[in-house]
């Protein structure tokens, strides 16, 4: 399916800011990038880079004052993602090289203090591709979706204690069962089409068999139709936005639909916590001398 999706932010900068945005997809498996458009208000230079996981990110300073960023894209999209009920695990020793990094613990992922809940969810299951997915199951049977129940602050650890969070949260549990299973796991950020409520989006992915499959655990079922944005360990490595400075999110679209059709899916909202919480945007204005 072609799906056109994008996302509007608005800021208001109290002096000349430094922002990394992660907001282009790439083209890649499961999807191809027909065109996108950005649109930045005032105009400023911006310069572009591929980070580590390949995730391409763009550069600017953002003028003190209003400022705002509008990015569209017209995408072809798999209407379904692969499903491997059997598929066996990958041992560690067999891992490519650039995978293994996925097995350990990072910011919000303590893989080391989850294991004993991971042998709880899995007992019984054969090892690999049916591990992941009855976390996934366990996840979304047991921990609750609901806004403004956590924060960029809260971790996999936190979230199997509180039983409640959102997109982010799920995804930070799931991937850190995986790993205490030395399943690789990672984080992925983007878009869903005819998500309820629509946002930008997070899951995660686990390397099994010898390659990654999808896991959403806020979904009943499978479902396709994604647009992948960014790949990382996890939300420290996929915000949409990072900003050095003082400057705030004061407002957002976000929208998916149909390619050609009317926005009727978008989101517009100026409760900015919602973008925070789901996805993440990191702010190192504390770290300013």
């Amino acid at each position: 399916m072609q799906l056109d999706a994008g996302c509007e932010l608005s800021f208001d900068a109290q002096g000349p800011t430094p922002l990394l945005l992660m907001l282009r997809p790439r083209s890649g498996a499961g999807q191809w990038v027909v065109r996108e458009e950005y649109q930045i208000s005032p105009s400023v230079i911006v310069t572009e880079f591929t980070d580590l996981y390949g995730n391409l990110c763009q550069r600017l300073v953002a003028p003190q004052g209003p400022f705002s960023i509008r990015f569209m894209a017209t995408v072809q999209t798999a209407d379904v993602i692969d499903v491997a009920p059997g598929a066996p695990y990958t041992p560690v020793e067999q891992l490519p090289d650039d995978v293994l990094h996925f097995t350990l613990p990072s910011r919000y992922c303590q893989a080391d203090q989850l294991g004993q809940l991971a042998s709880d969810i899995t007992a019984g299951v054969e090892p690999g591709y049916d591990q992941a997915e009855a976390i996934r199951r366990w996840i979304h049977e047991n921990i609750t979706y609901q806004y403004g129940t956590s924060d960029a602050s809260t971790s996999a650890v936190d979230t199997a204690a509180s039983r409640v969070g959102v997109c982010r949260d799920f995804t930070h549990l799931g991937i850190s069962l995986c790993r205490s299973l030395n399943i690789p796991a990672r984080m992925v950020v983007g878009y869903l089409y005819q998500l309820d409520p629509m946002d930008l989006h997070a899951w995660f992915e686990a390397f099994v068999d010898g390659r990654w499959y999808t896991f959403d655990a806020t979904q009943e079922k499978p479902r396709g139709n994604r647009i992948t944005v960014a790949y990382g360990r996890d939300a420290a490595d996929v915000a949409f936005t990072t900003q050095f400075g003082p400057m705030a999110l004061n407002h957002m679209h976000v929208w998916v639909n149909a390619a050609g059709t009317d926005v009727g899916d978008e989101k517009n909202t100026d409760e900015v916590a919602t973008f925070s919480a789901s996805v993440g945007s990191n702010n190192q204005t504390d770290s300013q001398p």
